[in-house]
């Protein structure tokens, strides 16, 4: 019989549903050992980590000091996945989640629901610390406390959704492979999720449907497809459409090719398909850690690689001598000429990061500071080569992923010299797993010394 615990409610159903890989449980996974553990650490993806005959089991749904009963999934790995049964005992950050889309076999946008935002925070800044140490061979990393997101809920300003097989819309579930029909999701700003109920789309031939707000209050809708063939619309609802291409070319159909979005006092416009953090306050909390990290002086020389839409160009020209911008998307190269037009000490350069650094290289040219903000995927081999090589003394760091900023950092530090200074993790996405970083690093020899 399921344990009364202490906070006053069952232990959760979340640990009950015992799909949340597939939906279809075999009688063979049913059969699975089932063993007792208790949780001591914290992974990427959110799941709480056990220890078992030498493996680190990872159990998701759980919080580092439970002890939870759980059937192996996967044991063919080093690290073993399991599937919570019981909840044992609770931790006190342990909560009821507000979404009844939340847990295994349902909607995979959030992990940490059943957690208090204070632990949250903690664990975010746990996984960076533990990436650095385990995978950046730091021995102690220099990893600030998680700056906290001052909303937690209804942040934001995106949402990308996905047709299911009976022609609804919904998120990824927790097995990628399904979909999840929601009708709530409190993490996204309230007009998103009145703009999907007001939504009648003909899915049959969409692959994903994505919903922006901009900061002047309107919608726009861009639209994937399984080939290149855009959908037939009849739009009576105040909304800009765009269609984007299998290359990610975006195509106008209806309205605005753009939303704009202010940020530190300064608007930006953002074409369908380019990339832009859709938690702005948080936006301008990361700008002010890279000015601290840059510390400008008026004279410095400042390369902005994978610049998106000029918001960092933007941010310090004002402090520096001169800026240049690369990009290697065209839409979001024209996005910054328009933002930065006003700004005679930036020039954009519209191509590829690893050729800018090859052409630097080449022409035995540097700058003072470098501002780095990669994919989640981090850099290129060629771009950390190009970076190494040139032995930049100010690198700032932005980050998306703690596992391949700690990829990227040890090759960093231990092949190219670079010297890790301080990490400062940033939360963009409360109720998730989901963690960004700056992180300055600096090289005891420019390459002009």
């Amino acid at each position: 019989m399921e344990r009364m615990l202490k906070l006053g409610y069952p232990a959760y159903s979340i640990f009950r549903r015992q799909n949340y890989t597939s939906k279809c449980v075999t009688s063979q996974r049913k059969n699975n050992p089932t063993i007792e553990i208790s949780l001591t650490d914290i992974a990427p993806g959110g799941y709480a980590v056990g220890h078992y005959k030498g493996h680190r089991v990872l159990v998701p749904y759980a919080i580092p000091g439970e002890r939870v009963a759980v059937r192996l999934i996967n044991t063919n790995e080093r690290e073993w996945l399991a599937e919570g049964v019981q909840l044992v005992e609770a931790s006190a950050d342990r909560i009821k989640p507000r979404c009844p889309h939340f847990g295994p076999g349902r909607c995979g946008g959030c992990q940490w629901q059943h957690m208090t935002y204070q632990a949250q925070i903690a664990l975010k800044t746990a996984i960076v610390i533990d990436q650095l140490t385990r995978f950046g061979g730091l021995d102690d990393p220099p990893v600030q406390f998680a700056i906290a997101c001052p909303a937690q809920w209804g942040y934001s300003s995106q949402a990308t959704f996905f047709p299911t097989k009976d022609d609804q819309l919904g998120f990824r579930a927790t097995d990628p492979r399904q979909v999840t029909p929601i009708e709530e999701c409190h993490v996204v700003q309230p007009d998103l999720m009145h703009l999907l109920d007001e939504l009648d789309l003909d899915l049959e031939n969409l692959r994903e449907v994505r919903l922006n707000l901009s900061e002047d209050h309107q919608h726009l809708l861009v639209l994937r497809s399984k080939d290149d063939n855009p959908p037939e619309l009849e739009i009576t609802l105040p909304v800009s459409v765009n269609f984007l291409l299998s290359d990610n070319e975006p195509c106008n159909m209806v309205g605005s090719t753009h939303v704009v979005h202010q940020v530190d006092g300064r608007w930006f416009r953002v074409t369908a398909g380019v990339s832009f953090r859709s938690n702005v306050p948080q936006m301008e909390t990361m700008a002010k850690v890279i000015l601290d990290y840059l510390g400008l002086q008026g004279r410095e020389s400042v390369l902005d690689l994978y610049g998106g839409v000029g918001i960092f160009s933007a941010m310090v020209s004002d402090k520096a001598d001169f800026v240049t911008y690369v990009d290697s998307y065209p839409p979001a190269a024209t996005d910054a000429e328009a933002n930065l037009a006003d700004l005679e000490n930036v020039d954009i350069i519209e191509g590829s990061v690893e050729s800018f650094l090859g052409e630097l290289l080449e022409n035995g040219q540097t700058y003072d500071a470098v501002i780095l903000d990669p994919p989640h995927t981090g850099l290129t081999d060629d771009a950390i080569e190009g970076i190494g090589d040139l032995k930049f003394t100010r690198l700032v760091y932005i980050s998306q992923d703690p596992v391949t900023l700690a990829r990227d950092v040890k090759i960093l530090t231990r092949k190219y010299g670079y010297q890790l200074i301080d990490v400062q993790p940033i939360d963009f996405a409360p109720q998730t797993a989901n963690i960004q970083c700056v992180a300055l690093l600096e090289h005891p020899e420019s390459r002009d010394a």
